[in-house]
């Protein structure tokens, strides 16, 4: 059957032409013959076989574009050829001209496939030719059908491929920032820091990081990168490679002492913009002093402000300066607050403001340190307070950090 292989497509091969090849079947010479001649005289090239199995073969040869057929032949029958022919070519058009007027044959020629039953005599031959005309046209649809579904079968694999390929370099992705984030809870001396991350698609462009600078000094960063999802993911890994590198050039030089938030933030600036991935960030990062209580940080254009919490009140932090990436001129402001002795600071990126109440920003903006009170400056308590467990679709990132001393 290795040669029927390509007869779905080869009954049609001819149809680019300006005439179609038409195969008559019949074993009466001068019905046949008549056809024939009426036929070709309207334009088309026929091909003659007197008897079922010549015609077969001839079909097998010649692979014609429609086949006209007598049911009552010797070796072969009408319907039993129709059936051979549908087993090999399911999409060539067949059209009965017989002088068998049985019922039941006429069923089953249709139900096998025949495009068109006609019986003999036949009084004017133009009928045959608009049947011909319009079993060719519908063959031709249903081709150009056929042809559209395989070619959108063969798109949708492709699409489903390139999915799943995105779904193994997501799920790596999200392997990857998993592994770069601290732990959480992690604690240092008196100090304890926690975070949770909630990506608005499977990757994030929201980043937190703690870590300490030397045997005194602990420093913390929260990011928000412009957009979100794998593009934005991506500058994650270059911030935590950069503050990494950064505190490398530190220790080498032994220079960490003059270790400042203001420091980070300028560097990240320009390694932002020699890169030129047409992303920035907005930031805060800080640097706490064990020995004095003292916080040193500094502000890259970032809201909500970071939310200083004690048991009698929770207040704005102050700080204002440029994204981070954006301005080659950018400079940061280091800004020094002593720390209470019980206290939290809660660091979060704009899109906790989506679940804040109030139409405006700066009503979310004035509810925010509010909220961060009744959750009593914890992150169990935000989570309460904001639902965060159950959350659905968001619009954008989420990211809290939460460093405190002494709050419970």
């Amino acid at each position: 059957m290795q040669r029927y292989a390509n007869l779905f497509l080869a009954p049609f091969a001819h149809m680019q032409k300006t005439s179609a090849t038409l195969l008559i079947i019949d074993d009466d010479d001068v019905v046949r013959e008549s056809l024939a001649a009426y036929l070709e005289d309207s334009g088309f090239r026929v091909l003659q076989a007197n008897n079922g199995q010549l015609g077969l073969q001839t079909f097998e040869q010649q692979t014609p574009d429609l086949v006209i057929c007598d049911l009552r032949m010797p070796h072969m029958g009408g319907l039993e050829l129709i059936r051979t022919l549908n087993a090999r070519a399911p999409q060539l058009p067949v059209i009965v001209v017989s002088g068998a007027g049985v019922m039941s044959d006429a069923v089953e020629a249709l139900r096998l496939g025949a495009a068109d039953y006609l019986i003999k005599p036949l009084e004017d031959l133009a009928v045959l030719e608009h049947s011909v005309h319009r079993a060719l046209e519908r063959a031709r649809l249903q081709y150009e059908n056929q042809r559209y579904r395989d070619k959108l079968e063969a798109t949708n694999r492709e699409l489903q491929a390139s999915l799943s390929l995105l779904q193994e370099d997501q799920t790596a992705g999200r392997q990857v920032q998993m592994n770069m984030l601290p732990h959480s809870p992690w604690s240092a001396s008196d100090f304890a820091f926690e975070h949770q991350i909630i990506p608005s698609l499977y990757l994030s462009g929201d980043f937190v990081d703690y870590f300490r600078v030397d045997e005194k000094r602990i420093a913390f960063y929260l990011a928000d990168v412009s957009g979100h999802g794998a593009s934005s993911a991506f500058v994650t890994v270059l911030l935590k490679f950069m503050t990494t590198r950064l505190l490398f050039e530190f220790k080498r030089n032994s220079a960490l002492r003059d270790f400042k938030p203001s420091d980070v933030l300028g560097h990240i600036n320009r390694g932002l913009i020699n890169c030129k991935l047409g992303k920035h960030v907005t930031m805060v990062g800080g640097v706490i002093d064990e020995d004095t209580g003292l916080l040193t940080y500094a502000v890259g254009g970032h809201l909500p402000l970071p939310v200083l919490y004690t048991p009698d009140q929770a207040r704005y932090l102050e700080g204002r300066g440029l994204p981070v990436g954006l301005f080659e001129e950018a400079t940061y402001q280091n800004h020094v607050v002593e720390l209470p002795p019980q206290f939290s600071l809660t660091l979060l990126s704009d899109g906790i403001l989506d679940l804040l109440p109030g139409s405006t920003l700066k009503e979310k903006e004035a509810g925010l340190p509010e909220v961060v009170k009744a959750a009593g400056g914890s992150l169990d308590g935000l989570r309460r307070r904001f639902g965060l467990s159950t959350l659905g679709e968001m619009p954008d990132d989420i990211a809290l950090l939460v460093l405190s001393r002494n709050l419970q």
